[in-house]
């Protein structure tokens, strides 16, 4: 059996109270868009996801943190050839992805109500095709750097998930945050693909603005778009 590691979590499980209509979409839905057995309780030997079973052999994308999951259901219904597992803790934002996909119908997500670090732990090396991190916690205060999702104890298992050739997505307001990804994420076998000036400035052809990103913008923050490209 595989030692369980003792991992602090900082963030945010459960905030407002939730809705009626919140608790049901958990209650009816949540089981059945599972990518299988994450837990330390369910997969204590932390046997692999079979992820070919799971979206019939489709490239799997990842979402790290998708917050109310506008962006994970729009890329959803935009590439319905492909397979989208998204992580979250927040118990919340996790209820609000449930009532956007039952309103788009869409089929081909998974959803793993819990710390990225778990479900990276089960999935198969280089299954990731893409990967997104998208206005991830800035965690401003320097003495909280190390809590930020860009640090070794996340990319290194984020790196070991993700293909040769794999697209790594980062979208942040905060001006440090940039400058530590740019430090942080090479190191784990990633390179920026970033020449110009308009290669961060412009958002992605495919981009939908997140509810995070709206705030940013009304209180005056440029926002940052990163791709990294995992080397070979």
């Amino acid at each position: 059996m595989t030692t369980r590691p003792h991992r602090n979590f900082y963030g945010r499980i459960k905030g407002k109270t939730l809705k009626d209509s919140q608790r049901t979409y958990l209650a009816e839905d949540l089981a059945d868009l599972s990518p299988g057995p994450v837990s330390w309780d369910d997969n204590p030997e932390r046997t692999p996801l079979d992820l070919d079973a799971l979206f019939d052999g489709k490239p799997v994308w990842l979402e790290v943190g998708f917050g109310g999951g506008e962006h994970m259901v729009h890329q959803a219904a935009q590439n319905p050839d492909v397979g989208i597992i998204g992580a979250e803790p927040y118990i919340n934002g996790v209820a609000m992805l449930l009532g956007k996909i039952r309103r788009a119908a869409v089929t081909n997500l998974a959803v793993h109500p819990g710390d990225a670090r778990d479900l990276m732990d089960v999935l198969p090396s280089a299954s990731i095709a893409r990967a997104f991190l998208l206005y991830p916690d800035p965690w401003p205060k320097a003495r909280h750097h190390r809590r930020r999702f860009v640090t070794p104890e996340h990319l290194a298992p984020l790196a070991r998930v993700m293909k040769p050739g794999a697209m790594l997505r980062v979208a942040t307001d905060i001006p440090d945050y940039v400058r530590q990804t740019l430090e942080e994420v090479p190191k784990q076998g990633f390179d920026w693909t970033g020449e110009t000036a308009a290669d961060w400035r412009i958002p992605w052809d495919d981009w939908l603005s997140t509810r995070y990103e709206q705030k940013a913008l009304r209180e005056g923050r440029t926002p940052h778009y990163l791709t990294f490209v995992r080397r070979g």
